[in-house]
């Protein structure tokens, strides 16, 4: 192990009348550790999973360690999304091993009143940070041997070497040879792409936490007008994902008026006018790390002007096709393609498309993509764009199966810089996002609660 005292904390450490004072007189801390109910119990079926994907490999994953901001302080820790899976463990540092039915959880300890770190890790130390659990508290919560993390290397000690690692492997992994293993990481993601029903409950919570934070925001739409803006609204719905989870699955994104095309628009620095359009898209992910990602666009004063409901009923009617098509045994890219299609259909209509719909679909044209230069949806769970890490056999080239989990998102996005499109549709940018999980039939809509077409968001609005 390193040294992480800090420096300026050094002469303080060699008064002899500190130390001797400041390691009497604690009672312990209570070591609780707090999961959602089932935690336990599907990162035991996970590990199961994996062991009979790669039988007889020995596997080691880290949670990771958090990332340096500036100088001393750090961004806030966040574990590995695999090592979580595999263990329901999100403790920083921590360190799992995994050999077929076998798993042992390393958990550093909390430092203790008469080690130096109690004072000098002020990333750590509960006197700086506040307490940690031990190792017994997680492998009684969590139904999994654990050990102190110190143990690791004798847990290591004359093992066989054949050893799997995932990415952002740990420095006390690096210590011991371990290398990072592309194909622990593309297995694991593949793995993860079936949800069983402990997790699309979890998104089901997710998803019912961020239509209470969507609600937060357009009852705070005065006050944004009034010139709070976009960073009043991204707050509003910031401050509903932190009391209701770890906080926002992903830099929430509120877009008014002409930033409303840009689709990453998460610098939400602008004003907020009552006759713009807001394009939220938001997602809150709860303690057991699963996320929602939902995103709904609507007029501030509660009504669609004649082009922005033209544009939101095309991208409307491109999202319903696209929802038909999400169903067992169907091309994870058909509900992609219909939904483009949809939308270059109707673009040619408008007269917004040099060549015919069949020229701007086919590989060489792609015209319509102007207007939508981003995907029509992706896989979701643990991350927002959840088993990046799949050979593009099993996601954008597979098919779908029960209990896939996606988010659909269709929409059309005209910058207001762009010169191709008529006056009153620059600046107009619409996507319409929802929640689904594949069933034996078709799929269920995890956000359906939430309005979709014109006239329901309108009322939406206008009720707030």
């Amino acid at each position: 192990m390193t040294d992480r005292t800090r420096p300026d904390l050094n002469a303080l450490l060699a008064a002899k009348g500190f130390r001797d004072w400041i390691r009497e007189g604690w009672e312990p801390d209570a070591e609780v550790v707090e999961n959602p109910p089932g935690t336990a119990e599907a990162a035991a079926a996970h590990r199961a999973r994996l062991a009979a994907e790669l039988p007889g490999r020995r596997i080691a994953l880290a949670a990771g360690r958090a990332k340096v901001r500036a100088n001393d302080t750090f961004y806030e820790f966040r574990a590995d999304s695999d090592f979580v899976w595999l263990t329901g463990c999100q403790r920083e540092g921590a360190i799992v091993v995994i050999e077929d039915d076998k798993a042992v959880l390393y958990v550093p300890k909390p430092a203790e009143p008469d080690e130096p770190d109690f004072v000098g890790d002020a990333n750590n130390s509960p006197l700086w940070v506040g307490s940690a659990p031990g190792p017994r508290a997680y492998g009684e919560a969590l139904g999994i041997e654990c050990r102190p993390l110190e143990d690791l290397a004798a847990g290591l000690r004359g093992l066989n070497p054949a050893v799997l690692v995932g990415a952002g492997v740990d420095p006390m992994l690096d210590a011991f040879g371990f290398g990072h293993s592309e194909r622990l990481r593309t297995v694991l993601a593949e793995l993860r792409r079936i949800k069983d029903d402990w997790e699309i409950g979890q998104l089901r919570g997710a998803v019912d936490a961020t239509a209470r934070g969507f609600a937060d925001v357009l009852a705070a739409l005065p006050e944004a007008v009034r010139g709070g803006g976009e960073r009043w609204l991204q707050g509003t719905f910031d401050r509903r994902a932190r009391a209701e989870g770890t906080g926002p699955g992903y830099t929430s994104i509120i877009a008014a008026g002409p930033h409303a095309p840009i689709l990453h628009w998460t610098r939400c620095s602008g004003p907020v006018s009552d006759d713009s359009l807001i394009l939220l898209d938001a997602g809150v992910e709860l303690d057991s790390l699963y996320t929602a990602d939902i995103t709904r666009t609507f007029p501030v004063g509660g009504e669609f002007t004649d082009a922005e409901r033209k544009v939101y009923d095309l991208v409307h009617q491109a999202h319903v096709a696209a929802l038909a098509e999400v169903r067992p045994g169907q091309d994870y890219g058909a509900f992609q393609a219909t939904a483009l299609r949809v939308i270059a259909t109707g673009l040619h209509d408008w007269g917004l498309l040099p060549v015919s719909v069949d020229e701007a679909l086919s590989a060489g044209g792609q015209q319509h993509r102007r207007y939508i230069v981003c995907g029509t949806g992706h896989f979701l769970g643990l991350d927002v764009h959840d088993c990046a890490a799949s050979s593009p056999a099993a996601y954008r080239q597979g098919v779908l199966a029960e209990g896939m989990a996606l988010a659909v998102e269709p929409g059309l996005y005209f910058h207001a810089t762009d010169l191709t499109v008529p006056p009153e549709l620059r600046g107009v940018g619409i996507r319409i996002e929802d929640d689904v999980v594949v069933t034996p039939t078709g799929h269920d809509l995890l956000s359906a609660a939430f309005p979709s077409t014109a006239a329901e968001v309108e009322a939406w609005v206008r009720a707030a």
